[in-house]
């Protein structure tokens, strides 16, 4: 029994179910045979279950309050919950639920592997950083999400006659002006507006040009790159107080150096 628990309170064991774990989740996604499908199936939950195990050694182990102190673990639970129900018809062999709701829970078995992120090498300095430029970050990406919106509402009256498809409702322009907005394929949409309108009015056709391009001008360019230059600065911040401070103690220890080289 004490070689089961330890085994559970393995590390690399958990690694090794999660990798193993994650391959068949990749094979289910193939179109195989019947049998091997049902016996990817049963594989897939009854590794669910070796996860369910392992959160309760855990729990038993390191006491509820201790165990979901560490928000990895809070993270594992939540994961292993999600497969719960789709185990849970697997172990009673019932399907009390309809065949939509039964593909959502065979989706939610995939976020199982998710797992793997713990492991990754100071994912946790990751995640901090990744916080700090949020955080930093916050005022100019509300900045952004109203330009987007005020563009969007005056994109919808000025085009939804000639755009329906685009422009038909404020929701369809809004993702519309935010293709336009993150530069990938920009010049598509405004150029299907272009050729509609330019028979009948070529001066719209001009205006829609400049239009469209000062969006990506003042928001593709300049508001992303800004967004991004904080962002990346913010995340690295550690690395350069960390830099600063031992700068810092290298020039106090010059400095003693150099007042007992004067006495």
């Amino acid at each position: 029994m004490q070689k089961i628990k330890r085994l559970f309170l393995n590390e690399k064991f958990i690694l090794m179910i999660i990798f193993i774990n994650a391959i068949v989740i990749f094979l289910q996604g193939f179109d195989f045979s019947l049998l091997l499908k049902n016996s990817f199936d049963h594989f897939d939950n009854i590794i669910t279950l070796v996860f369910v195990i392992e959160m309760i050694i855990k729990l038993k182990q390191f006491g509820t309050k201790s165990f979901f102190r560490s928000n990895w673990n809070k993270f594992d639970f939540t994961l292993v919950l999600l497969a719960m129900p789709s185990l849970l018809i697997w172990m009673t062999g019932t399907t009390f639920v309809d065949l939509d709701f039964l593909l959502i829970l065979r989706v939610t078995r995939a976020f199982k592997f998710f797992r793997f992120l713990r492991f990754f090498p100071q994912i946790d300095e990751l995640i901090s950083g990744v916080k700090r430029a949020i955080k930093a970050s916050l005022v100019l990406f509300l900045g952004l999400f109203i330009f987007i919106f005020i563009t969007s509402i005056v994109s919808t009256f000025l085009f939804k006659d000639f755009s329906a498809e685009y422009f038909g409702d404020p929701m369809k322009s809004f993702y519309s002006v935010f293709k336009v907005f993150t530069v990938e394929g920009w010049y598509e949409i405004p150029d299907q507006l272009s050729e509609t309108v330019s028979k009948d009015s070529p001066k719209l056709a001009v205006f829609i040009t400049i239009f469209f391009s000062f969006i990506l001008l003042v928001g593709g360019i300049f508001g992303l790159s800004i967004v991004n230059s904080i962002f990346v600065d913010t995340m690295v911040s550690d690395n350069n107080d960390e830099l600063e401070a031992k700068v810092e103690s290298l020039e106090r220890k010059i400095d003693l150096l150099l007042e007992q080289k004067d006495k």
